[in-house]
């Protein structure tokens, strides 16, 4: 499967500021940080992974969750979204 280079190319950026923001909140609770501010950390962190979950998703939504032509009982059908599969994609970020 091949997602849009571009698209990816921002996610792959959002996942490396996130994995910055995870090195502070770990470097904060080594040094004893203030529990609010490392708790406003780690919710930055949580949406910055969801966000590239999400972008992911859209970006190759239609490559990902179709069912291709002879998967479902009619050979003959167009590809399918298959709903079922995109609603546990976005769940398993909630």
């Amino acid at each position: 499967m091949e997602l849009d280079p571009t698209e990816m190319t921002k996610v792959g950026n959002r996942l490396k500021r996130a994995q910055g923001q995870l090195t502070a909140v770990i470097r904060m609770i080594d040094e004893g940080a203030d529990c609010e501010d490392v708790v406003v950390q780690l919710s930055a962190v949580s949406r910055a992974l969801d966000r590239a979950g999400f972008a992911i998703i859209a970006s190759g939504m239609k490559q990902c969750l179709t069912r291709p032509p002879g998967t479902d009982e009619d050979a003959d059908q167009d590809p399918t979204l298959d709903v079922a599969k995109l609603e546990k994609l976005f769940l398993s970020l909630a």
